[in-house]
This record gives structure tokens, C-alpha cells and sequence, in this order.
């Protein structure tokens, strides 16, 4: 609720009875137009929906409309919307201590950074994880991880400052992870950026051996891109590229803010690895937080022992509301018995999805892994207009890089929603295709 009154064409109104009136619909398109647009900066292009409430893997708007959410806040609220025991837990909180500062410990950040640290080695993840860096959003966490790798670098040559980053990777939007984002359409309104960004290609290690060099202080890679595609990364490009940044000095950052913390069916979607493949910088944010903005910075003994008081910090990060649910969370996802739900309620969603694509199997294909899944369309698809019908009809889906059209829902959604969801998402498919 953005405020109790507001005016439209002059004449005040309350928001109550606007939300209740029997116009809604017009009226709701008024309070967009005349509430929202004119104050808000436009940095995104958004459907005329104004959401007021969820419960659970669904999200309601002004008037009161249902929709099954396969977005999930882009693989944020994995718990569900309005999950009860976080809203306890937020009140509870709320109520004790929401903030005290990094110029001291607080209880909450001290038991998720632990947790953080042994229930990664516990789930087979980064083996030699000792160290956390708590902030507020995977933006920050990844910015930290660059400047991590840069003081590395540093400790051995002041010219070794350069970054590997990969075709169609995401990894944020502020200046020092927009510039490891090699997308034109990002980068070219704000260049120039950072200098010493290497370009390379996921998969192709021939494509990494020429470019990475003494110079080279980080690389970092999304074991699973998201945003570009819902494209896996090969287990063994993965361990070849672990040797080549041995060989080289250079710290290697798995970027698991989307793919991480129980999405693929395990804690890190690098867990699968041998040790051989594990990183030296693991950065997560999205699910730790189930919508409340937490993120972090995970890091081994190499990168802790070149780290000194002053090198990096934060305002709002580690405060103790956060923390506390980050610490929830954590147990929830590395639980088994709740990844084991993840991998059946994948399991679900990649045959009604292969169904789609075995009818159009010149037009489409299922990608991905756990519920960070995609379909992928011939380029002739139009998947936006697709994805429109979907949402039309009651079902919230988003796009990805490559054509492709993501799932990402709550890794607790349940079994009779991906039914009706997948429903609505194969006649929208038909109708289009028909």
C-alpha cells in the first residue's frame, strides 16, 4: 500500500474503497498511471499489474486476481510468499534488534556465516570454505568477490589485475559486475567500465587458455547460466578451468546467486563436483534472504589471508534481521528431505515441459537443472508474446537469454500448482503454435 489517499483527476480517494470499488479495473489502470509512472524511474518495463499480496507459489493483484508464480521474484522467494515461519521470525526479530552496526558482532550474522561455512562442506560443496563476507544483495556479494580476487592478484604483482568473465553471464548491475556482464545492451550505456575484462567462452577451455595469463588476478563463471539461457555448465570445463587458474594464480569465483542454495536439488549447484572443481569464492544472494535483501561472499583461507581490516565493508549487511533469516533459510535448504522434494518436483516439471517439446521438436528443447529450468524456443518464437497470454490467463513466467522461457518457482511449490501451472503454459504454447 503505497498511501491511504491519493488523487485522480482532482478528486481524492481512499485506497480502501478504490480497491473495493466496482470499477476496479479502470480505476486500477488511473492508479498506475497517475500514482506509479510519474513517480517511478524508468529503469524497467513492466505489464500494468500492481501486486498487493502473496501466499505460498501465489501472488495477487488490486483486483484481487490469482496467479500460480513460476518467477518466484526471480528465483528469490523459495519458500513460498508470506511463508509463515519467516513472517514469525521477521516480527520476532523485528521486535529484538533489526540493527547494530559492523563496528560490532551481532549473534545472528555469527551463526549464518557458520552455517554458511559447514553445511557447504557438509553438502560436498566448496571443501576448504572458511570465511564469510555477509551484505545485502547478489550485486554486492559478486562486487566483493571481484575485489577480493584484485587484492589477490595484487599480493603477488601490482599488474596482475586482470578478470575472466564468459559469454551470455550475468552478474549484476553496479560497476564492477556490469563490467564482467558482456552484454552490449547493458554495458554500452555506461561505458567505459573497469579496465582488464577478459572475455571467453563457457565450455570451450581453448578459449580460456587464450586469454588468461599472468595477469590474470579472478575469472568467474555461473555454474548454471541463468540469465543467459538456463545454460548448465559441463562438470569437466568446470574442473579444467579450476587447474588453469591453479597453474595461473588466479582465483575462482562460482557465481550460484541464481543457482545456488537447493535450486538444482542440492545446497550449491556445484556440489556434484570433485573437490578438483570446487572454487575459491562461492557469492549468493536471492533465496538466503526468501525476499528480505541478503547476500554473501563465501571464501577460502587463500583469500582470507590477503584480506585486512578496511579493505572492504558495509552499512546494512550482517544486521541481525537479515541474518536471522538467512540462518533460517539455510537450514531449510540444506536439508535432504527438502532437496529430495526439490529433485521430485523437478522431475515433474521436465516431463510436462519435454511433452511440450516432443510435440514441437524442431521448435523447442528443455534446459537446465532442479528448478532453475528453461524451455528454448527457435528463434521465429515470439516467447514474449507467449509469456504474455501465460500471465493473462493467470500464470507468471520470465524470459531468458538464448529464447528461452524460465521456471524458476518456490523449490516448495506444490505438486497440484506445477499441474495447473504447466497447464496453462502448454495451451498458450499450442495456441500460438497451432
Amino acid at each position: 500500500m503505497i498511501r491511504t489517499t491519493f488523487k485522480i483527476n482532482g478528486r481524492a480517494h481512499s485506497f480502501r474503497k478504490f480497491h473495493q470499488s466496482h470499477r476496479i479495473l479502470s480505476q486500477s489502470q488511473d492508479f498506475i498511471n497517475t500514482i506509479i509512472k510519474p513517480y517511478t524511474a524508468t529503469t524497467y518495463a513492466r505489464p500494468d499489474i500492481v501486486f498487493t499480496h502473496g501466499k505460498g507459489s501465489y501472488l495477487y493483484d488490486l483486483e484481487n486476481k490469482e496467479y500460480i508464480d513460476f518467477i518466484a521474484g526471480i528465483a528469490v522467494t523459495s519458500l513460498g510468499h508470506s511463508n509463515p515461519d519467516v513472517t514469525e521470525l521477521i516480527s520476532n526479530q523485528a521486535g529484538t534488534l533489526i540493527h547494530c552496526s559492523n563496528l560490532f558482532y551481532n549473534l545472528h550474522a555469527g551463526e549464518l556465516c557458520n552455517k554458511l561455512v559447514t553445511k557447504t562442506i557438509a553438502s560436498g560443496g566448496m571443501h576448504d570454505a572458511s570465511r564469510v563476507f555477509l551484505c545485502n544483495s547478489g550485486t554486492e556479494a559478486n562486487e566483493a568477490a571481484l575485489k577480493f580476487a584484485r587484492k589477490h592478484g595484487k599480493s603477488f604483482s601490482e599488474d596482475k589485475f586482470e578478470l575472466i568473465t564468459f559469454e551470455n553471464s550475468f552478474h549484476g548491475r553496479s560497476m564492477g559486475a556490469l563490467s564482467v556482464t558482456p552484454n552490449p545492451k547493458y554495458q554500452a550505456p555506461f561505458a567505459p567500465l573497469i579496465p582488464g575484462v577478459k572475455v571467453a567462452k563457457a565450455g570451450d577451455i581453448e578459449s580460456v587458455k587464450a586469454v588468461i595469463s599472468d595477469k590474470t588476478c579472478g575469472v568467474i563463471i555461473e555454474p548454471i547460466q541463468g540469465e543467459g539461457g538456463v545454460t548448465p555448465i559441463d562438470g569437466d570445463f568446470l574442473i579444467q578451468l579450476r587447474q588453469l587458474c591453479t597453474e595461473n594464480n588466479a582465483v575462482l569465483i562460482y557465481d550460484e546467486i541464481q543457482c545456488g542454495l537447493g535450486r538444482t536439488g542440492n545446497l550449491w549447484a556445484h556440489s556434484t563436483l570433485p573437490t578438483e572443481g570446487h572454487p575459491d569464492i562461492v557469492t549468493m544472494a536471492k533465496t538466503l534472504g526468501n525476499g528480505f535483501p541478503v547476500g554473501a561472499t563465501l571464501i577460502n583461507e587463500k583469500i582470507e589471508n590477503v584480506l585486512k581490516v578496511g579493505d572492504h565493508g558495509t552499512t546494512y549487511g550482517g544486521n541481525p534481521l537479515g541474518a536471522k533469516i538467512g540462518s533460517f533459510v539455510v537450514d531449510k535448504v540444506s536439508d535432504k528431505e527438502f532437496l529430495q522434494g526439490v529433485t521430485l518436483k523437478s522431475e515433474k516439471f521436465v516431463a510436462g515441459l519435454g511433452k511440450i517439446a516432443e510435440r514441437y521438436p524442431d521448435l523447442a528443447k528443455v534446459k537446465g537443472r532442479g528448478l532453475l529450468l528453461g524451455l528454448q524456443f527457435d528463434e521465429r518464437v515470439d516467447i514474449n508474446q507467449i509469456i504474455a497470454e501465460c500471465r493473462d490467463n493467470g500464470l507468471l513466467l520470465l524470459s531468458a537469454g538464448m529464447n528461452v522461457i524460465r521456471f524458476v518457482p518456490a523449490l516448495n511449490v506444490p505438486d497440484e500448482v506445477i499441474t495447473a501451472g504447466l497447464e496453462i503454459f502448454s495451451t498458450a504454447v499450442d495456441r500460438y503454435l497451432a
